[in-house]
């Protein structure tokens, strides 16, 4: 059997998933304007779900009205959520998967346009030529975030998800307090990376306080970050905070499972640094140009426990099935609208993923 198809049991809540792969979480932007769930975006989750994936990831989710990233994205800042939340969580259960939702909020990469408001974040940062700065987020504004991190993970947890995972990376608010580029707070939340990482460690203290034992929570964390200046050392330093932090999963973004990151001269993945510094009671996911069986294998044999899958499964439900012994491969770009289609997305989700190069033939 494929190591990815054997079931995982979460060390701490004794929760044991059908196997080991994951669909990571995606922008889609399916939902609708007021943060209300769609049903085409519980249609796409839950495709994936009866196509054998162990645990299925919502697109990230924001916790405050004003950190909204994206067009068409749905929220969890408001108890008017919780029905549209509840039917998506129970799509994903009804075959077998683990339902997680990514909660995160924008900072200074929610947008004035989509918000009303000036993009808010660690520090006063740049928005990019001609965009102005974003403005510092004030003691009172922190204690707010934080708390609406625990009440998204606690709506999470009553519409039924099995978890959360907290994303701290691709330079989001969360990534934007740890990384020394974004960050350059004199008070308690900026300093050193220790301090850096206490806006995330409050969050899972918080979102721990909201939730029952059983619930499950996890970070996701970029290997290195140039836009929020991250270098590897600073990720080692919050990821080994983070093995002490009450968590169930880490979940590290490669981007591509092949990169490779130098420490104290020795070059090796992402993934394998990574285990290297996390305890190993500390499950560890891995995601990045995964689409084959022999692809998944070298992700785990870098050492992860869990194998993450963003493109491979939009054009693939079912991706999972071809982990099994003898399988084909699963087929690569471009795709055709039609097969799409078919593959749960809708128009709109299809016109965004014509953004990568080549994945929807025209």
């Amino acid at each position: 059997m494929h190591p990815s198809l054997e079931p995982y049991t979460f060390p701490r809540t004794g929760l044991t998933t059908p196997n080991r792969t994951v669909l990571a979480a995606m922008t889609n932007k399916q939902s609708y304007a007021d943060g209300r769930v769609s049903e085409d975006e519980i249609r796409w989750l839950e495709a994936r779900s009866k196509g054998g994936f162990g645990i299925v990831t919502t697109a990230a989710t924001h916790v405050l009205e004003d950190g909204q990233g994206w067009e068409g994205e749905f929220g969890t800042w408001s108890d008017q959520h919780l029905d549209g939340l509840g039917r998506l969580a129970s799509s994903i259960k009804r075959h077998g998967a683990i339902g997680l939702a990514q909660l995160f909020h924008g900072g200074m990469r929610a947008p004035e346009r989509l918000t009303g408001h000036q993009p808010k974040s660690a520090s006063i940062n740049s928005l990019g030529a001609g965009k102005g700065n974003s403005r510092a987020m004030t003691e009172e504004e922190i204690h707010e975030a934080i708390e609406a991190f625990g009440k998204a993970a606690k709506r999470c947890e009553q519409a039924g998800f099995h978890g959360v995972e907290l994303h701290g990376a691709h330079g989001y608010l969360i990534a934007q307090f740890l990384g020394a580029g974004t960050n350059k707070r004199t008070d308690a939340w900026g300093g050193d990376q220790t301090a850096r990482t206490r806006f995330l460690e409050a969050i899972v203290d918080e979102v721990r306080k909201c939730t029952t034992p059983n619930f499950l929570v996890g970070v996701r964390l970029s290997p290195e970050l140039d836009s929020c200046g991250m270098t590897l050392e600073d990720s080692l330093h919050t990821l080994r905070l983070c093995g002490s932090m009450a968590l169930d999963f880490l979940h590290v973004s490669c981007w591509d499972i092949e990169k490779t990151g130098a420490l104290n001269g020795d070059v090796r993945p992402f993934t394998s640094i990574f285990r290297e510094h996390l305890p190993s009671t500390m499950p560890l996911m891995t995601t990045g140009g995964i689409w084959t069986g022999d692809a998944a294998k070298r992700a785990m044999q870098q050492g992860g426990d869990f194998v993450g899958v963003a493109r491979a499964g939009i054009a693939h439900p079912n991706w999972p099935s071809y982990l099994a012994d003898g399988s084909e491969e699963p087929s690569r770009p471009p795709f055709t609208k039609e097969w799409l289609t078919d593959a749960s997305l809708n128009e709109t989700f299809i016109d965004y993923m014509r953004r990568w190069d080549g994945f929807v033939s025209d």
